[in-house]
């Protein structure tokens, strides 16, 4: 068979126009090189007749690329959008927009590490599905499991995002959602999980929202999930996932050890002691106090009391913690880039060796030329200075 005929044909007609409009070479040109018509190349660039293996090794040579790059594995067509449609009955175009989005970049992802021989690490522990009886018990138990597959302990974690994409190979990404959506989950056997997280959030509801998307791969994991900001959490799922975040991001002997500490000596629970409590295990004060009240180490309705009491405002935590109460969130300025950068690198990469066009990566990336000839520029004058020291070795 033609190795040609692998690939789609109006597609590969498609990849030989952009080839040939890189290199500035005209048709007229290609096609005499090629001992063919004109006419006829330009049947093979609309995809009306196939080309054969001896003129795509000749353009090949003519455009300065490789034939491997032309025929590249076909684009990957990550299909997450059906999984979804369940979970709402009624259309809500947000949401769909939210998953449209996230197969847009699961798919980009996966076709660029293809092309650049990148191999996405996966360290997925055993599922550990929904067992009879409380499902708010299973979460405490399936936690502290996680925390200690992971080596954990009780300890702090400093980077839940960084803990799930490095420690267990998810794909996590933190974009521009609507204010409604805290995130997403979905899982699917040739991509694996993939996470999509409101960068629009403050980060500690991030955190929340990262622990809970964490429950559902932990325990539903080929349920896909739409997490609404202010969501019941009704069904078992929900209740799991919403239990599991917690005793993931707040593991009761450490929470009941740090608040004895905190409180010794102590008549009463202030707004101090839940913003260094919030502070030490990286969650909201609300979250921290909602989770003191589950272990019964506050009174159920404290966190009522407080908000009926002026609230525990972030001027209240800048007077405990200074200015530890206001860190960088430079992730919400990456979700406000076109492109996020880990993408954007790879984008400039495939770019470079050829292996994928400019027209090309305007499809994939879902930008349009002008977009991505300033990404692209941008990102290498970052390297355009005199670093042969800083060259990573190949």
């Amino acid at each position: 068979m033609n190795i040609a005929q692998t690939i789609n044909q109006k597609e590969l007609g498609e990849r030989l126009r952009n080839a040939r409009e890189t290199a500035k070479v005209t048709q007229a040109d290609a096609a005499a090189a090629a001992g063919m018509a004109r006419t006829t190349l330009v049947s093979i660039e609309k995809g009306e007749r196939r080309v054969r293996i001896e003129e795509l090794q000749t353009l090949a040579g003519q455009y300065n690329v490789s034939v491997n790059a032309l025929l590249r594995r076909e684009a990957v067509h990550v299909d997450l959008v059906p999984r979804f449609r369940r979970l709402n009955e009624v259309a809500d175009p947000d949401v769909d927009a939210a998953v449209r989005l996230m197969n847009d970049l699961v798919s980009a992802e996966v076709e660029l590490e293809n092309l650049l021989g990148i191999e996405h690490p996966r360290n997925y522990p055993p599922e550990r599905p929904l067992m009879p009886g409380d499902v708010r018990e299973q979460a405490e138990r399936d936690a502290a499991w996680l925390r200690d597959q992971l080596g954990l302990g009780p300890s702090p974690i400093g980077d839940i995002f960084f803990l799930m994409e490095v420690g267990l190979g998810i794909r996590v990404f933190q974009r521009k959602l609507p204010t409604k959506i805290s995130g997403l989950f979905a899982y699917h056997p040739s991509v694996g999980a993939s996470v999509l997280l409101n960068a629009d959030h403050p980060w500690d509801r991030r955190v929340q929202s990262a622990a809970h998307e964490l429950g559902h791969f932990t325990g539903t994991r080929s349920s896909p999930e739409v997490l609404e900001k202010d969501e019941k959490f009704l069904s078992r799922e929900e209740r799991y996932a919403h239990s599991f975040g917690r005793a993931f991001l707040t593991p009761p002997a450490a929470v009941t050890q740090k608040f004895k500490e905190l409180t010794a000596g102590a008549s009463h629970l202030t707004r101090r002691h839940v913003i260094l409590l919030a502070h030490n295990f990286g969650v909201s004060r609300e979250a921290m106090v909602r989770r003191l009240e589950e272990l019964k180490l506050a009174r159920e309705g404290t966190w009522e009391w407080f908000e009926t009491k002026g609230r525990i405002t972030d001027q209240d935590a800048r007077k405990v913690l200074g200015e530890e109460a206001i860190s960088p969130d430079p992730v919400r300025a990456d979700a406000r880039r076109p492109v996020s950068l880990r993408l954007a690198l790879m984008a400039l990469e495939a770019w470079r060796r050829d292996l994928l066009s400019e027209g090309q990566l305007t499809k994939l990336l879902k930008v349009d030329r002008v977009t991505l000839r300033t990404l692209l520029y941008d990102l290498q004058h970052d390297e355009g200075e005199d670093n042969e020291l800083l060259k990573l070795p190949r």
